[in-house]
């Protein structure tokens, strides 16, 4: 289970020494987007002389690859002979390319004697890749789904806003496939760094339809999604009382503070809990 998941490019040497004191659940050492085409030969060696050096992190080290289009694709699983990517992150995801890429990386993996067998965390960011969300994500190497809201707006032709109508749908797609086959449902990033009020109104957005972790493109932006996403003191002291009380009656369905409570909402305390242990906001 994530929370946060912070973008680092991959050719900073200075942010990629920092990247052991960002709290994020995640750090995304980035070889697309963030790394002009002329830099990415150069970024991929500084990121696997890096990776070599790197003592065992408490975040999850991701790497995001260039898409299967361009050159740099199949140089990149370089990346993995390093033994230490606990997940690749896929652009431009689809069942077509989902498959592609899964038959490569073990081609790769078994050539290169690689132990370390990293996920696959797909990034949905095309109209192709809503339609085939429901098969990439029942694949058994992906644990999470991405939202790449900027990409897919334009693929929809839709207009990109703060509030984010234009991706209700997408979001709600991606959180029940993902829902479905028990992965984390992991929210696009939110541009702007320099408004907290928006990057919480627009956490608690996707986190009230099902969203259970964001990404984040800087480092100021972590603890306020550390915080939207983990369980609030009220919602632990609920469910606190909802199982301790379940614990005592052993009935089917009773009440607290003149609420009904049934079996969802006691699997949702028990969640709820295990959540806030695995933050260490309880012992």
């Amino acid at each position: 289970m994530r929370r946060s998941l912070l973008f680092i490019p991959a050719n900073k040497p200075g942010m990629l020494q920092s990247s052991d004191i960002f709290e994020s659940d995640g750090i995304i050492f980035d070889l697309e987007d963030a790394v002009s085409s002329h830099d990415k030969d150069a970024a991929r060696t500084l990121l696997f002389e890096y990776f070599k050096t790197l003592k065992q992190p408490e975040s999850e080290i991701i790497v995001r690859i260039n898409d299967e289009t361009t050159a740099f694709h199949r140089l990149d699983l370089n990346i993995l002979i390093t033994n230490r990517v606990d997940s690749v992150m896929l652009p431009k995801a689809t069942r077509a390319t989902l498959f592609s890429f899964v038959d490569l990386i073990e081609r790769f993996e078994t050539e290169h004697a690689i132990k370390k067998k990293a996920k696959i965390i797909p990034i949905i960011e095309s109209a192709r890749g809503l339609i085939d969300i429901h098969e990439i994500a029942a694949h058994k190497r992906v644990t999470g789904l991405l939202l790449g809201a900027e990409d897919l707006s334009t693929d929809l032709m839709a207009k990109r806003t703060k509030t984010g109508e234009e991706i209700l749908y997408a979001r709600s797609l991606l959180v029940l496939s993902a829902r479905a086959e028990g992965i984390d449902a992991i929210d696009t990033p939110f541009t702007d760094t320099r408004d907290e009020r928006g990057l919480e109104a627009d956490a608690r957005t996707s986190k009230t339809i099902g969203m259970n972790a964001k990404a984040a493109i800087h480092p100021d932006q972590v603890h306020v999604i550390n915080r939207v996403y983990s369980p609030s003191e009220i919602e632990i002291e609920f469910a606190r009382k909802v199982i301790a009380r379940h614990e005592k009656i052993e009935q089917g369905a009773f009440s607290i503070d003149g609420k009904m409570i049934d079996k969802p909402i006691i699997e949702r305390a028990k969640k709820t809990l295990e959540s806030a242990r695995r933050w260490g906001l309880i012992e």
